[in-house]
Parts: C-alpha cells; sequence; structure tokens
C-alpha cells in the first residue's frame, strides 16, 4: 500500500481508516490519500512515536488531543493512536480497540470485517461535525465488496456489541438509495426517513473529504453544546485558553477564560448581524440533527468521550 512505504517504523502497527479503505475501490490509487492513521499495541505506542522523531518526522501539538499523536515531514502527516475507538460505553470501545490490537499483523492490514468496523467508527467520529461523501464512500465500497448477505450475520454480532448496527443499516441503505450501492437484504429494514435525513445531512456540512476546509457552520457546533451547561462551560473555558494569551500567560486569569471567549462569541455574532430567525434557525437545525443521532444510536459530543487511561476505559 501507499500508506505503508510513508511509515518508518519496525515496532507492529496496522495502518487505519481512510488509507485502508484503499483496497475497496475498482483502482485503489485513485482514492486520494489524506493523513495516514497507524495503530501500535500500548506497549509498542511509545517506541513508535519515538522512532517517528528519529527519522526526521516533527511533532504537530494539537492542544486537546489525547486520542493520538501528530507528526509531519515534507506535508505527509502521520497520526499514531494509542486507541481509535470513541463510542458511547466503556465496554464497547474497549472491545473495538482490543479487536484492532488482536488483529496487527506483519501486512499492516485489517481483516476485512474489523477494517469495515473501523470504517463504520469513523462515520461514528465524524457525524457531529461535518460528516464526508468520502467517509461514505469508503464504507461503501468496503461494504460491495466484503458484506454480501451471507456475512452479515458475523458482522451484525460485530456492530452489536460497539452498539453501531442501526447507523451500519441506515448508511448502507443510504448508499442504494442514492449512491447506486447494489442491494442487500439485511439492510432493507433500514427507516427511510432516516435514510432520507442522514443524506441531507451529509450534503448540508458541505465536507467533501477535506477535513481542513470543511464549510460546517461554527455556529452550529457551538449551539450543539448549549443544552449541556457543564459542557457548554467546558468548551467557553477550552476555547478561552487556546484564544487567551494573556490567560496562558498569568495564573490568575486562567479561571476567567470562559468569561472571554463568550465576549468573543458575542462580538462574533453581534459584528456578524445575526438576526433573532437566524439563531432559531440554526437551533432548530441543531435539535433536528440531535433527533437524528438519537434514532441512529450514536453519541454526541456533551455526552463525554470514553479514553483509555490508567488501564481502563472512562469517560473525560
Amino acid at each position: 500500500m501507499q500508506a505503508q512505504s510513508a511509515l518508518p517504523l519496525s515496532v507492529p502497527y496496522t495502518v487505519l481508516k481512510g488509507s485502508s479503505a484503499a483496497q475497496y475501490y475498482p483502482y485503489p490509487e485513485y482514492r486520494e490519500l489524506g493523513d495516514i492513521d497507524i495503530m501500535t499495541r500500548r506497549e509498542d505506542y511509545e517506541a513508535a512515536c519515538r522512532m517517528m522523531s528519529k527519522n526526521g518526522y516533527r511533532e504537530v501539538v494539537r492542544e486537546g488531543t489525547i486520542r493520538h499523536r501528530e507528526f509531519e515531514k515534507k506535508k505527509v502527516f502521520v497520526e499514531i493512536h494509542v486507541y481509535f475507538a470513541s463510542l458511547n460505553d466503556s465496554k464497547q470501545s474497549k472491545y473495538l480497540d482490543d479487536l484492532i490490537i488482536e488483529n496487527i499483523n506483519p501486512s499492516h492490514v485489517l481483516p476485512d470485517l474489523v477494517n469495515g468496523l473501523v470504517l463504520l467508527e469513523h462515520i461514528s467520529q465524524h457525524l457531529e461535525h461535518g460528516l464526508g461523501l468520502r467517509q461514505i464512500i469508503d464504507w461503501m465500497m468496503f461494504v460491495d465488496k466484503c458484506l454480501p448477505d451471507e456475512k452479515w450475520p458475523v458482522f451484525q454480532e460485530m456492530v452489536q456489541r460497539t452498539g453501531l448496527e442501526t447507523l451500519a443499516e441506515t448508511v448502507t441503505r443510504m448508499c442504494e438509495m442514492y449512491l447506486g450501492l447494489p442491494g442487500r437484504t439485511w439492510c432493507m429494514k433500514a427507516d427511510r426517513v432516516l435514510c432520507e435525513q442522514l443524506m441531507d445531512y451529509v450534503l448540508s456540512c458541505g465536507n467533501f473529504g477535506n477535513k481542513w476546509e470543511s464549510n460546517f457552520r461554527a455556529g452550529t457546533k457551538i449551539l450543539s453544546y448549549t443544552s449541556y451547561p457543564r459542557a457548554f462551560l467546558s468548551m467557553l473555558q477550552k476555547n478561552g485558553m487556546e484564544n487567551w494569551a494573556a490567560a496562558r500567560k498569568y495564573a490568575v486569569l486562567r479561571p476567567f477564560a470562559w468569561i472571554y471567549q463568550a465576549g468573543k462569541y458575542i462580538v462574533k455574532r453581534s459584528s456578524r448581524d445575526q438576526t433573532v430567525s437566524n439563531l432559531k434557525s440554526e437551533l432548530s437545525f441543531v435539535k433536528k440533527r440531535n433527533a437524528m443521532f438519537d434514532s441512529l444510536g450514536v453519541k454526541q459530543t456533551p455526552k463525554g468521550l470514553v479514553v483509555y487511561q490508567d488501564g481502563e476505559y472512562k469517560k473525560q
């Protein structure tokens, strides 16, 4: 694979997400690569990161990122994951991450059904902040090649253990309805209205795969938190620390970073001449979107990110 040659690692690892999905395309070389995601065994994680630095990769530090470390060399970005899953329940996340680690092998490519589960979770992770057609098509290519009716019972057990069965059925049926995927009986029970809502949502995000230039509305991201006061304040505090240089320099100001950030949002809203009707429209969009997420059985950010710490999975 094209991705493998970019990885100067001599520890066991596997390629995740988009880079691994290229094998399912009719012409894998035409599947544009973004960044390269890999996962190692936990005992090899620090060694893998050291190897990246030793081989000329510069670490890119992004505040608040705890799922992986990112490295760059000649505009090639590599993310090394210590864990991947971010599901509703800690047992679900542990199941998927353990499954990935157990299936690391010399080919650096996961078995098809495990790889498909990773691609499905990749869709789930992108849902809230702008799902792109590239993630959808990666999944569609996998289903077309690897998930005929006779293989569904085995995969169904896997998606049930991760809470992603409804998402799998809905996305697949949506691909049949709108993107030309040949029909399968295992997704026929998917709610047609939910499929239509999901397709409308994908198009409204305006994200065709380039995560650096997503057109997803910033106001919508902010409004997503307003129903969860603690998460909303946490988001304001985090963004305030990132944007207020004085707070980073002077510890006495840090408790007030959330106030600074709230003020910035108010000023920005005023400068954009946001009318009450515009705000109501965005709030209505968020409510409908969250109802769709509930129907799909997927998480929303305010519920907390499940992470692996101190030998167990817990909510951040």
